[in-house]
């Protein structure tokens, strides 16, 4: 007969890269339940609405997350632009795009070397990261900063990107193309990588769907739902299709994270082409009038929905954020029940977890 014991699985961990933590029911080496526990690190960051006015919040909600940190921004800024009847300059809503997708590549770059490092592919770990450096190098010549970029404001946005950098930028894309797809390769192709990730932690369509899952980890599963088709920034004058695989392993993860990665270079190369010459920004004056306005953007780990209510004055009421990692949370417990012990790290990271996001 097997005996059931209960062992803490972070919040440090030596694969972890986020301070979760779960408490995991095991028979012997089986997962049979996993209980979580929410709150190691809140910052409380949603109360500072009272304390910021509506324009300074605009980099408190950056630092929500360091990865996602310009949709953060952006999506708090197209909030209070609907809610002032804002309309940004074109060339805003291509820089938003073009800054978005930079920021998908580097974080989809970041996750596959941190799933590299959990099981054991230190050269694979360091070549995508090494990749993800050339990308955040473009995004530092381009706003001054690494991981937060400030360039933000509502109304548009603080820089601009002239076109010899811009063309600069997708000549160097091309070259990560390639690089990607050697990578990719060893990704998808390996027989030591398959076999850690292959007929790992499924999650059926049905599963994702009424558990609320979002992001690539519920694309891995079938479901073709991405915000960026909602009509946001520029993407209704870009041409891509959801991607998506029906079966809903680990497996399954990484390879549309990877696909996405291309499909970035891709809608950035369309965006560089199609950007038209302008203000990047247009003169706000005066406090959001009284109202409120859900914002969804599509993150690199997912849907966020940004809730902004304001009531006249420079403070805001309330700012409500839904991160992706809060809602993967249900479907990941849904995956690890039946997992083994030693593939918890693995599937833990198949969400791409931000726990600083998730409990802010």
């Amino acid at each position: 007969m097997s005996t059931r014991s209960v062992v803490p699985f972070g919040p440090q961990h030596p694969v972890l890269p986020e301070p979760i933590h779960l408490d995991l029911v095991l028979e012997d080496e089986k997962v049979v339940e996993a209980v979580p526990s929410i709150g190691f690190i809140h910052r409380g960051l949603e109360k500072l609405v009272e304390k910021k006015d509506f324009n300074e919040y605009t980099y408190v909600a950056e630092r929500i997350c360091g990865i996602c940190s310009y949709m953060h921004g952006m999506a708090y800024c197209e909030a209070v632009e609907h809610i002032m009847n804002v309309e940004i300059p074109e060339r805003a809503k291509y820089l938003r795009t073009i800054w978005c997708e930079m920021s998908r590549i580097h974080s989809h770059l970041l996750w596959l070397g941190l799933l590299a490092d959990a099981f054991g592919f230190e050269s694979l770990f360091y070549q995508s990261w090494r990749m993800r450096e050339k990308m955040l190098d473009m995004i530092e010549a381009s706003t001054g900063g690494r991981v937060i970029f400030s360039v933000n404001k509502i109304g548009g946005q603080l820089k601009d990107m002239p076109k010899d950098m811009l063309n600069d930028f997708v000549k160097q894309i091309d070259g990560m193309e390639v690089e990607l797809r050697e990578l990719t390769k060893t990704f998808l192709g390996d027989y030591a990588v398959e076999s850690r990730l292959r007929n790992v932690g499924f999650l059926t369509a049905q599963q994702a769907h009424d558990l609320g899952s979002v992001g690539p980890f519920m694309r891995a599963s079938g479901i073709a739902l991405d915000m960026r088709k909602t009509g946001y920034a520029a993407y209704p004058n870009i041409d891509f299709e959801i991607i998506t695989s029906t079966v809903g392993d680990s497996y399954a993860r990484t390879d549309v994270r990877i696909r996405e990665i291309f499909q970035s270079m891709d809608i950035i190369r369309q965006a560089v082409a199609k950007i038209p010459d302008g203000e990047i920004a247009t003169p706000v004056k005066g406090f959001p009038q009284a109202g409120e306005y859900f914002m969804r953007v599509e993150q690199p780990r997912g849907e966020a929905v940004y809730y902004v209510k304001a009531n006249g004055t420079k403070f805001l009421d309330r700012v409500r954020v839904r991160t992706p990692t809060f809602a993967n949370i249900p479907a990941l417990l849904e995956t690890l029940k039946g997992c083994q012990f030693a593939d918890v790290p693995i599937l833990v990271l198949t969400i791409d977890p931000c726990i600083s996001c998730t409990e802010r």
